[in-house]
């Protein structure tokens, strides 16, 4: 078993793996990633150079996220999710990330624990559908960029700078905005995603909430993944009849974040980019 650098070329196989685990994942956050963070992306690939387990990491300005930790049935069990781990954790603290980030299952905590990581919050994931009766979601006839003012409530939330994260979202979907938050819609599989998404509090986000719901039809799924310790968000989403469809942990290692939970209504890419 050999562990090498993740490949464009290799996209495939991962969305093909991913589809088995029923995760939800596009084509398009691989290749931002590869681009973004190519030293912290990572596979491992047996004799024939087949790929069958997977791992990706994306540096911001002080902090990083692992994500995307995928194993395939028949390799599990002999460390290689450890090994692939392990060469992302690197890749960020070489890179001189003070702050490391990821979402942990049950059955994944206990190695990151193992490694220094803790638990900072919970990540509920919502489902849904949209509102709007006939047509389908138009992400290009919305803007796809966002302001200076959204970049800085991002920082405020995150304690970080995210600018390519919030870039590379924007650009793939619809931006909603007002000077007291922001939400992109993203087309994700067959469903939309809501995030990333950060308001001043619940009246803004409630706002931008159903902005973005309008323009969602009715049959489509839709799915947001949201800080637990955010209550407003918690709330609201229950106000609109939203159900919770899982959770993971938030977990974090280095240096303590300055997070700020309240203003962190969804995030960016379903747990795999923070």
């Amino acid at each position: 078993m050999n562990i090498q650098p993740f490949q464009n070329c290799q996209i495939e196989a991962f969305l093909q793996l991913a589809e088995k685990e029923n995760w939800v994942a596009d084509r398009w956050e691989f290749e931002f990633l590869l681009d973004a963070f190519p030293g912290g992306c990572w596979c491992a690939c047996d004799d024939q150079g087949s790929a069958g387990a997977f791992v990706t990491a994306l540096l911001h300005q002080q902090s990083g996220w692992i994500g995307n930790l995928i194993v395939s049935q028949e390799w599990r069990g002999k460390g290689i999710g450890r090994m692939l781990f392990l060469a992302a954790l690197r890749s960020l603290q070489s890179a001189g990330a003070q702050t490391i980030w990821l979402t942990a299952s049950a059955m994944g905590k206990k190695l990151y624990e193992q490694t220094g990581f803790v638990s900072i919050d919970t990540i509920m994931r919502w489902s849904g559908n949209g509102r709007q009766r006939h047509g389908t979601v138009r992400p290009s006839e919305r803007p796809c960029n966002l302001s200076p003012a959204a970049y800085d409530m991002d920082r405020h939330g995150w304690g970080d700078r995210r600018d390519n994260l919030l870039a590379a979202t924007a650009r793939h979907g619809a931006v909603f905005e007002d000077p007291d938050g922001f939400l992109v819609l993203q087309p994700c599989g067959i469903g939309v995603q809501l995030g990333p998404f950060c308001a001043r509090d619940s009246h803004a986000a409630s706002k931008l909430f159903d902005q973005a719901l309008n323009e969602v039809p009715r049959n489509r799924k839709l799915i947001l993944d949201v800080p637990a310790a955010n209550r407003s968000a918690l709330r609201m989403l229950d106000r609109y009849h939203l159900q919770i469809s899982g959770s993971c942990e938030l977990m974090v290692s280095g240096q303590r974040p300055d997070y700020h939970p309240e203003s962190v209504y969804a995030l960016a890419s379903m747990g795999s980019m923070g």
